[in-house]
């Protein structure tokens, strides 16, 4: 079972997970960390660190999914995730967007976090299109 954290600059981690309560309900398997002005890289860190601690219970792996690549979160959430004494395992994604988050819900039951990480990009992937104009009219009522 892989359990997630959504580590993000500002509001967004939270912003995210209370969007998904509209759609799915509770995601429980779904933790938050934010890096804020008030408490710093400092504080960020330490809040990962417990996130991470809890994510971790009782899972086969976390999922990180950060809002920016290179940020701190991201760099944060690597050094964990590179390092050989994180238990569980630790998978990193940048570019974290409200479809990721509600698709998380597919790859929860896998055992592998690098293999869980590879097939959410792969479901997300579909989600990112430009609007275009549609020929005919559909109804209302899918």
């Amino acid at each position: 079972m892989i359990n997630l954290i959504v580590a993000t600059h500002g509001p967004l981690a939270g912003a995210l997970l209370t969007s998904s309560r509209m759609v799915y309900g509770e995601l429980l398997h779904v933790f938050t960390v934010t890096l804020s002005e008030e408490a710093g890289i400092e504080g960020f860190k330490r809040d990962f660190a417990l996130t991470l601690e809890h994510a971790g219970r009782d899972s086969d792996g976390v999922l990180v999914l950060c809002d920016l690549q290179s940020g701190t979160p991201w760099n944060v959430a690597c050094q964990h995730a590179f390092s050989p004494s994180t238990k569980p395992p630790v998978a990193v994604v940048a570019g974290v967007n409200f479809p990721m988050l509600l698709l998380s819900e597919e790859i929860r039951h896998l055992t592998d976090v690098h293999a869980a990480a590879i097939e959410l990009l792969a479901l997300t992937a579909p989600t990112l299109v430009k609007a275009a104009p549609v020929l005919s009219v559909q109804p209302d009522d899918f």
